[in-house]
């Protein structure tokens, strides 16, 4: 009788694993998500930018939708308009003779489902990127690649960079935000470490000037979403919002972040 009870026992616990459990996750009205990121590489014009409307969706959808029909402008502090024209429905608006100037302020109007969405920033510069080292032994493996990018910070002056290393094989990328609180007027280096990179990996090392505001943003942004912050489920501390604002109806709010930087790009092959 208790060899009875314990096979039937066991079966019930192996027909239970195979129980499908829902997940009940909140669902919201779809938000704007504002990518407006102006780039002025040095020694480009620049005269090329876009920028990219999307939609939030269901955590599990795996598809994300584009905002259609929006009408996109930058304009200067000189009253120039640059107008940002949408290609075939993708939610990318592109335009091709934009002014890139260090110092100038530019202002961001998105007019998209007869509500008006506004951001301000200001160009700023950025320090090269003057030499790469490679570490082979580094990580608490001690077999991890190690890459340090070396850039002279100005003295006496607030500096805030991102960095993005950029994976071309792989079509990865990491950011990392850095302030020049302890390093004004020094020579310092971006760090970067992965385990798998291997020869002949090539890197897109890229290094923009942000504001301020715009460093504190990120730098929240990457602790949030840190993979060693917790499971995919865990509750955010909070909503991190950028500098974009609704004008018509603040409560609708975006997501995403206005900036313009000069950024500096350097391409290193892992020996």
């Amino acid at each position: 009788m208790k060899k009875i009870f314990k096979l039937i026992l066991i079966s019930f616990l192996f027909i239970s694993c195979e129980d499908v459990i829902d997940v009940d996750v909140n669902t919201a009205d779809p938000r704007l998500v504002i990518d407006a990121s102006i780039h002025w590489n040095k020694g480009s014009t620049g005269n090329n930018q876009f920028i990219k409307l999307t939609l939030t969706a269901p955590y599990f959808d795996d598809n994300v939708p584009p905002a259609t029909g929006a009408t996109v402008t930058v304009t200067n502090s000189k009253n120039f308009i640059f107008n940002f024209l949408e290609e075939d429905n993708t939610g990318i608006y592109k335009n091709k003779n934009f002014v890139p100037e260090i110092g100038e302020i530019y202002y961001l109007n998105i007019l998209y489902n007869n509500e008006t969405y506004v951001a301000t920033e200001t160009m700023l510069p950025v320090a090269p990127i003057e030499y790469v080292e490679q570490k082979n032994d580094g990580g608490f493996s001690g077999e991890e690649i190690e890459i340090k990018a070396y850039y002279s910070d100005p003295k006496n002056v607030e500096n805030f960079y991102l960095f993005e290393f950029y994976i071309l094989d792989r079509n990865t990328s990491s950011l990392e935000v850095y302030d020049d609180e302890f390093t004004d007027g020094n020579q310092i280096f971006a760090f970067y470490s992965d385990e798998d990179l291997v020869s002949e990996d090539q890197i897109l090392i890229i290094n923009s000037g942000i504001s301020k505001r715009t460093y504190e943003y990120l730098n929240i942004l990457l602790q949030q979403t840190d993979e060693d912050s917790g499971d995919p489920f865990q509750t955010q501390p909070a909503t991190v919002r950028g500098n974009c604002v609704n004008q018509t109806n603040p409560d609708n709010y975006p997501f995403g972040y206005f900036r313009v930087s000069e950024t500096d790009v350097f391409t290193y092959v892992v020996e």
